[in-house]
């Protein structure tokens, strides 16, 4: 097929499509390269994939040296006229939402930017999806729209109507656009709630990057709710796995449903204690961190943990790396990546 893989600088982003690239797939990769976090490091991904980053011109498709099926064009997905004449002049079959203004806590102080980027690019992505016959759009989500939900394991059939953040409520508003174009103009969407995902070439403001960074260079590390909390840490392999599967399934409607629409957790389906986590990244170092034990943060939820019961139902597969393999498969990445002995 031919997907559209929005934030192929990102780190999801970049995974799905080497992944896709892989299985014989043409792939459109479509990334603003903000500053948001280490450019460099989103360029790096794009040299890795075979982009010649130092000759990127905004809104000039460039072809991979080293694939000839991958494309990719810096734009930005809030410029409307741009997202239009893609869509048009490449004719995606498929469309993969991964670009978003991401975190919890950046939200807190940078709200507009969540709503320039996950509210006005996205809905550029449906009208783009809406005009030019897309047979599928996969979206992301996140599993901070349960807010302060309490049921566990956190279910797509529970109410999600109390986000704690804008990043939340971003992506909350992103699941509501999806379904009324899906009922509308009959546009088939996968909307998919993340777990806390993690891996190599990960993002430098994810927890296992920040306390790695912190621990190597003698830095303490900021434990937040005094440790008591737990994530769903879900490896980037299984996500990219259970993506590939989904793109050829999109919904239809059926007696019971409107639209041609569904909403999918992905995520490891069994939660870790932060502190364990923290013990495992620990182990691989061979250095014991210097915690700085804190009250937990505004935005933030003392667990989370994912029911895939539906996921597995769809596609046969349930995500298959542990945390133990997980963390020192970024570890041994972070080392060789900056160079560390």
């Amino acid at each position: 097929m031919k997907v559209l893989i929005t934030g192929t600088a990102g780190f999801i982003g970049f995974h799905l499509a080497n992944r896709l690239l892989a299985d014989g797939h043409e792939v459109l990769g479509i990334d603003s390269i903000n500053d948001y976090y280490d450019v460099q490091l989103k360029k790096d991904r794009l040299k890795f994939a075979g982009i010649r980053t130092e000759t990127i011109k905004d809104r000039v498709p460039q072809v991979s040296d080293t694939n000839p099926r991958y494309k990719f064009v810096k734009a930005e997905l809030t410029n409307s006229e741009v997202i239009n004449s893609l869509f048009e002049a490449e004719k995606p079959e498929c469309v993969v939402n991964l670009a978003a203004q991401a975190g919890v806590r950046y939200s807190l102080e940078h709200p507009q930017t969540y709503i320039d980027s996950n509210i006005t690019g996205f809905l550029n992505i449906l009208e783009g999806c809406r005009h030019h016959g897309v047979e599928h759009l996969i979206y992301a989500s996140s599993s901070s729209v349960y807010g302060s939900n309490t049921n566990l394991p956190f279910s797509t059939e529970d109410r999600v109507d109390n986000p704690v953040s804008l990043y939340a409520a971003s992506k909350k508003s992103n699941e509501l656009m999806a379904h009324t174009y899906s009922h509308l103009f009959d546009i088939p969407t996968t909307g998919l709630r993340f777990f806390t995902v993690y891996g190599p070439w990960g993002r430098p403001d994810m927890a296992l990057f920040i306390f790695t960074k912190a621990m190597i260079e003698g830095k303490k590390i900021d434990v937040y709710n005094f440790g008591d909390m737990s994530r769903d840490f879900t490896y980037v392999d299984d996500i990219v796995e259970g993506i590939t599967r989904l793109i050829p399934k999109p919904p239809v409607k059926s007696e019971d449903k409107t639209a041609p629409y569904r909403l999918f957790n992905i995520g490891y389906g069994s939660p870790v204690k932060l502190m364990d986590f923290i013990h495992e990244i620990e182990h691989n170092l061979g250095i014991e961190a210097d915690k700085n034990m804190m009250p937990i943060q505004p935005g933030d939820v003392p667990k989370t943990w994912a029911d895939v019961d539906n996921l597995f139902e769809l596609t046969d597969f349930k995500p298959q790396v542990s945390v133990k393999e997980g963390v020192k498969n970024f570890i041994d990445w972070y080392k060789e990546y900056y160079n560390v002995n």
